[in-house]
């Protein structure tokens, strides 16, 4: 079954004195102030559509790279990913880095790696951030 989810912005001004929130408008579970200044200077308690956007890699890489794991019969005990977005004023986003640490008990480093790779190629956040040129995973078996 599909499933939707919807997220909704009001802004006011121009690009860069202008302010706006986003809500997380299907999860209703907050509203986050949004600005130019946190895109290309400092966040300073403000996000930013790359900040959105790693939240949405870091997590959707962390379940497909589980699901990939359980499917290969091993059980995760414990995987931590942290994505970083990188914006470029003028250019947009030039890179994203996945790092992963993970605790999977019985695997081996070459079956881990392989893991980590197919989870990167095959996650749904991945897949429609392709346009990205450079995508780059560290993955390290703890």
């Amino acid at each position: 079954m599909a499933t939707t989810r919807t997220a909704q912005t009001h802004w006011e001004g121009n690009l860069m004195e202008g302010k706006g929130s986003v809500e997380l408008a299907s999860s209703n579970v907050g509203t986050f102030d949004v600005n130019w200044p946190a895109r290309a200077e400092q966040p300073n308690g403000v996000t930013s559509p790359e900040e959105l956007i790693a939240a949405a890699h870091s997590s959707c890489y962390s379940m497909a790279f589980s699901h990939g794991l359980a499917g290969k019969g091993y059980t995760v005990a414990a995987l931590d990913t942290k994505a970083d977005v990188t914006f470029q004023p003028g250019e947009g986003i030039t890179g994203i880095v996945l790092t992963v640490k993970a605790s999977v008990p019985g695997l081996s480093e070459e079956d881990f790696q392989a893991a980590a790779e197919d989870a990167k190629k095959n996650c749904p956040v991945s897949q429609a951030l392709a346009g990205v040129k450079n995508i780059t995973l560290n993955a390290e078996l703890v």
